[in-house]
């Protein structure tokens, strides 16, 4: 069950991803609520049911009920943002900087952990989903608390790997 059941899954040709999901969250330098809350949050914004499944298994050994709901919560409200951020600036028109959202986005203000590992996560997730003002924005907001460049980086690597688990298996699940 976990990363032991995703890396079983994983075919040989992802071989180099099955050894880096443990080094990358098995050994993070992040706290194991900020390495499991990213994990969680890429699982979920991943997409894949085997990687979700098995990584909310064991984050749900490693985090309190509240950080579980808050990973969720960063991966459901940087869906919406990312798309929203995303084309907005990939328009081009500057017009549309000045238009406000009309979203809401209470979880930001209030989503249950500290605010910076919200942060952590949301910037992992739009990492995933490659919406460049996300990054930059939560990139600044998480140097300006004190995150180091090297936490930032070990976020941004637990995105990558938990990413490209889930599109093996999803290659995996269509070929087959």
């Amino acid at each position: 069950m976990g990363l032991d059941a995703v890396k079983a899954a994983l075919p040989e040709y992802a071989k180099d991803i099955k050894l880096n999901l443990g080094s990358t969250i098995g050994t993070s330098t992040l706290t194991p609520l900020q390495a499991w809350g990213t994990a969680l949050a890429c699982a979920v914004a991943a997409r894949n049911p085997v990687v979700l499944r098995e990584i909310a298994a064991e984050a749900a050994t490693q985090l309190k009920p509240e950080a579980i709901e808050a990973a969720k919560g960063a991966a459901t409200i940087m869906a919406m943002n990312n798309v929203y951020y995303r084309a907005k600036h990939l328009i081009g028109d500057e017009q549309y900087a000045s238009m406000p959202a009309r979203l809401r986005m209470q979880i930001i203000a209030r989503p249950g952990v500290e605010k910076a590992d919200f942060e952590l996560w949301c910037l992992a997730v739009s990492a995933i989903t490659g919406c460049g003002v996300c990054l930059e924005s939560h990139e600044k907001t998480l140097r300006g608390t004190g995150f180091t460049r090297e936490q930032v980086h070990e976020g941004l690597r637990i995105a990558a790997v938990v990413h490209a688990a889930a599109v093996a298996l999803d290659a995996e699940a269509a070929l087959s």
